[in-house]
């Protein structure tokens, strides 16, 4: 499954572009909020992705951060929301906004976006108000991460790897954020975070 793509930006447009790692093209689509933070072609990118196979196609969609990435696994688990509907609902509006709109049920917003009407968006919000509020709500609102795109990236798959050896979540990124500064941004690999995270949470 590949999960990240690093490499020259060969072919862009607002919702796909074409990475080019190491001589294979790799077909990604994005949505205007990676598209906005993508460089020139010919330069280099990295994006986190998500791979989706079903019989008959594997697609992949490319974002520049990780809570852009989540969200988007989140809304394609929601009844009655495919890829296409996820990637319009984050060209529409960055991700704490939508998060603030579903946990606060703010069906004027939500129905602003191109493809939700009424039913709908009471349909998201029923569904995806607990979650959001659990799993999205402290990824976009801790001030206290005021970090870079690429810390923020290696801390979140930091926190990945170690929820998959047994730590809960909130655990390691209370852990991450008590180290987070005190590494500099040329050490701040997922690697380090993770070394950084188990001294202390094996303190």
């Amino acid at each position: 499954m590949i999960a990240r793509l690093s490499g020259k930006l060969a072919d862009i447009n607002f919702t796909q572009c074409i990475i080019d790692v190491n001589g294979v093209g790799y077909q990604v689509f994005i949505p205007m909020s990676t598209f906005d933070k993508l460089p020139r072609e010919e330069e280099n990118v990295s994006l986190v992705i998500c791979t989706q196979v079903r019989e008959d196609a594997i697609s992949l969609y490319g974002f520049a951060t990780m809570p852009e990435k989540q969200l988007f696994e989140i809304l394609i688990g929601t009844t009655g929301v495919g890829p296409k509907l996820a990637l319009s609902i984050l060209s529409s509006m960055p991700v704490e906004r939508f998060s603030s709109a579903i946990i606060n049920a703010d069906l004027d917003i939500i129905k602003r976006i191109s493809g939700i009407g009424k039913k709908t968006a009471e349909r998201l919000i029923v569904e995806l108000k607990d979650k959001l509020a659990k799993v999205m709500q402290p990824l976009v609102d801790d001030s206290s991460l005021a970090v870079s795109d690429e810390k923020a990236l290696a801390m979140e798959d930091a926190v990945a790897a170690l929820e998959q050896l047994g730590f809960k979540r909130e655990t390691v990124r209370k852990a991450l954020e008590k180290i987070v500064n005190s590494i500099p941004g040329e050490e701040a690999t997922s690697e380090n975070f993770i070394r950084k995270a188990l001294q202390a949470l094996n303190s």
